[in-house]
């Protein structure tokens, strides 16, 4: 972290060093200003095209501006930005955005949520989630976002199952200028960040630096974040060329919170959290104060973008990923044969179990060029792209303290390697084939090859051994997409499209297995169809889709060879709904809105295996898919003074594939309520005050939740449950100042 600082200061330095004012030219050559002054649409311009949907694109989507990022920023984690998106549910484990957030896009999680910055992928290449805390801060940096529902555009990485979000990073300010953002609220959660460009240098050269520190004790008790970001970067224009280096990170400590609470807890006490607990002879007489995640990650992109003339542009872009951390569990009652250690003889009596210190640890380095070439004619548009990555990580654990045996040694107890080669091409085509009736056609080819190896922390009662990794697995997947879009009488569009993705399994899906039966890759056809009214007062788009899964892969309620839940292929499942989104600018200074999704989300046929025994459930809904999702909003802005009340309603939702209804999630209803104040001064550009009052009305909910089943017989009927829920914050506040100077 010394080089990440001493980097920061060169280039806060460099911006006092001199400040240029550049000439604006409005003629169609583009002078070295106006690059940097459009760099959101010139600089990124082959990025974000390459990768996103336009207006006459035949797929759902939603986009979010950086006034609107700005707005929303009081540093919660990049799920929070989308919370009110059409068909968008948030969960957040320590209750209050900050730390191990998540959303889930029509039903489907983090794992078929295909995610990038600038066109580079940020999923993790193993378990094909975003942990949003190893980039903190990262919505301060952000210039635009776009979230694509269902197959989406083609893009670099792990297939999008349900969704794509396409993230760029933050414009270069032509002239000199700089941030600073305050914010603190309920539960001491707190954001300092400084922010500053240093504009255009020597005709030629520009520099943006921020430092950000966030921190929160978190709604559920211990649930802390302390997290520390930096963004970096350095961009050389000349003429039709720009070179932009971005690097990006930090370092985050968070207290562990992902086991959740009975309903029996929550009556007692709805902020317990029991992770870290040191429980001596069965009762709780402290919690283990480093019972943390801690890790670091450095992001780094270098950006060259060519434009040859009308007609050809090019981008290329090289980057490299580097991360670190561990996290440490104090576990209680353990045998030590789990962890692969023999009994130990302690006063002459043989322990084989106690209570322990472990510490899991892993190291990734991931790499790779996306690059895109973009042609455009009157009548067509031609994109073609491509990527390579290989991702190399190491997951390593060690016993680190004994309770029973206070000189134990620090041991090993498994080590194991990944590495991940994926390469993918696409070829886009949009064609005006006649006035107002687009065609719209995209074909990808994707290749993987993923390999493990070594030892694995699951213990293979098989064996009597900790389970060893041989998998070697390739994959070739081949996506078409078809669509067309007619615009009509003015303010009219109808689109329809058919998108086939297809998904390798993660790193879970071939650890957690019985020995020989490894799952397959998942295939899903999308089709949709859609009607839109836009005009300056009203924006209407109306959305049909029908996703059809096959081999998707879901969790039965069978046990490994290892005790973890086993993940299957199911033969046929689907997802289907209707997705509604209005808004009007009833004056000018009132506006309202709001979105709804009515869909049916289920299993044919689903098999449900309660203690090793098998249940026919039929057609079953696919667990955390709820048939209901809604939001209205009502904004009034006049003179510098802004409110927006928002309200999200999300119904019922099975925690389990077995549609059990003491099995379920409560439906809720939460409010949030945002004031601001811009003011404008001739010594700053603007000072803005803001306070978002969270959950105003109070509601007790649970955002997220587990459980599962167990039998006292051997009927259906004697089947009992268990399940723990993730409580979200009851009202809370968080206020903010940021001055842009």
């Amino acid at each position: 972290m010394k080089r990440i600082f001493l980097l920061m200061a060169v280039a806060v330095c460099a911006t006092f060093g001199a400040r240029a004012e550049a000439k604006q030219s409005l003629n169609s050559k583009h002078s070295t200003n106006n690059v940097i002054e459009n760099d959101s649409i010139l600089i990124q311009k082959v990025d974000v095209v390459a990768t996103r949907a336009k207006h006459d694109t035949p797929i759902a989507y939603s986009d979010i501006s950086r006034s609107e990022i700005e707005e929303q920023n009081y540093g919660e984690d990049i799920p929070s930005l989308l919370k009110n998106l059409p068909s968008v549910v948030i969960a957040s484990e320590s209750g209050m955005g900050i730390g191990s957030t998540s959303f889930r896009v029509r039903g489907t999680d983090a794992t078929r949520i295909n995610v990038t910055l600038n066109g580079v992928p940020m999923n993790d290449a193993e378990t094909h989630s975003v942990y949003w805390y190893d980039t903190p801060d990262l919505v301060s940096s952000l210039g635009s976002v776009q979230l694509q529902r269902g197959v989406g555009t083609s893009t670099a990485g792990t297939g999008a199952f349900g969704a794509s979000l396409n993230m760029t990073s933050a414009p270069m300010a032509s002239k000199f200028s700089g941030r600073a953002s305050l914010s603190y609220g309920s539960f001491n959660t707190a954001k300092q960040e400084i922010a500053l460009s240093s504009g255009l240098l020597g005709g030629h050269w520009a520099i943006d630096a921020r430092l950000s520190h966030l921190s929160s004790d978190g709604y559920v008790e211990r649930a802390s974040s302390n997290l520390s970001s930096y963004m970096l970067q350095a961009g050389y224009y000349n003429g039709r060329t720009s070179v932009k280096l971005l690097s990006f990170g930090g370092v985050a400590k968070v207290y562990l919170a992902y086991t959740g609470v009975s309903a029996e807890q929550m009556a007692q006490n709805r902020r317990y959290n029991p992770e870290g607990e040191i429980i001596i002879d069965g009762k709780v007489v402290g919690f283990y104060d480093d019972h943390t995640d801690n890790y670091t990650q450095i992001n780094n992109q270098l950006v060259v973008n060519h434009i040859f003339n009308d007609k050809w542009q090019i981008s290329a872009t090289a980057h490299y990923t580097y991360g670190n951390g561990y996290y440490r569990n104090y576990k209680n009652d353990q045998k030590l044969k789990k962890y692969g250690l023999a009994p130990i003889e302690v006063g002459g009596v043989l322990v084989e179990r106690t209570n322990l210190l472990r510490k899991k640890m892993m190291g990734n380095n991931f790499g790779g060029v996306v690059a895109s070439a973009i042609y455009s004619a009157k009548r067509i548009s031609l994109t073609l792209g491509a990527s390579a990555s290989l991702y190399d990580g190491v997951h390593y654990g060690e016993v680190s303290g004994l309770l029973s045996a206070p000189d134990f040694p620090t041991t090993e107890y498994y080590r194991n390697y990944t590495s991940k080669w994926d390469a993918s091409c696409f070829a886009k085509v949009d064609l005006l084939i006649t006035k107002g009736l687009n065609l719209y056609a995209d074909v990808q080819y994707r290749h993987i090859t993923h390999r493990i190896s070594g030892v694995n922390d699951n213990f293979d009662d098989t064996t009597s051994a900790m389970q060893r990794l041989d998998i070697n697995r390739r994959y070739n997947f081949f996506n078409p997409k078809l669509g067309l879009h007619y615009s009509f009488a003015r303010h009219h569009a109808i689109y329809a499209s058919a998108a086939v993705g297809q998904k390798e399994p993660t790193r879970n899906n071939f650890t957690d297995i019985r020995e020989g039966e490894y799952p397959t890759a998942e295939k899903m056809l999308d089709v949709e169809v859609g009607y839109g009214y836009h005009t300056e007062i009203v924006d209407l788009s109306l959305n049909l889709y029908y996703m059809f899964y096959r081999d998707q892969l879901v969790q039965t309620g069978e046990l490994s060879d290892t005790g973890e839940l086993l993940s299957r292929n199911v033969p046929d499942s689907y997802r289907r709904g209707i997705e509604l989104s209005l808004a009007a600018n009833a004056t000018k200074w009132f506006s309202l809105g709001g979105n709804a999704t009515l869909s049916q989300n289920h299993i044919k046929n689903y098999v449900d295996y309660i203690d090793g025994v098998a249940f026919e459930r039929g057609r079953t809904t696919i667990a955390y898919s709820p048939a209901i999702i809604a939001g209205v909003f009502f904004d009034f802005h006049t003179h510098g003074f802004s409110a927006r009340l928002s309200t999200r309603y999300v119904s019922k939702q099975y925690l389990t594939n077995g549609e059990y209804e003491d099995l379920t999630l409560p439906r809720y209803c939460v409010s949030d309520l945002d004031l601001a104040y811009t003011l404008r001064t001739k010594r700053v550009e603007r000072v803005r005050f803001g306070v978002k009052i969270g959950n105003l009305f109070n509601a007790k909910y649970c955002a997220s939740g587990y459980g599962g089943s167990w039998l006292e017989g051997a009927t259906l009927a004697d089947r009992k449950s268990w399940a723990c829920y993730f409580p979200q914050a009851t009202i809370s506040a968080l206020g903010n100042v940021t001055i842009h100077f």
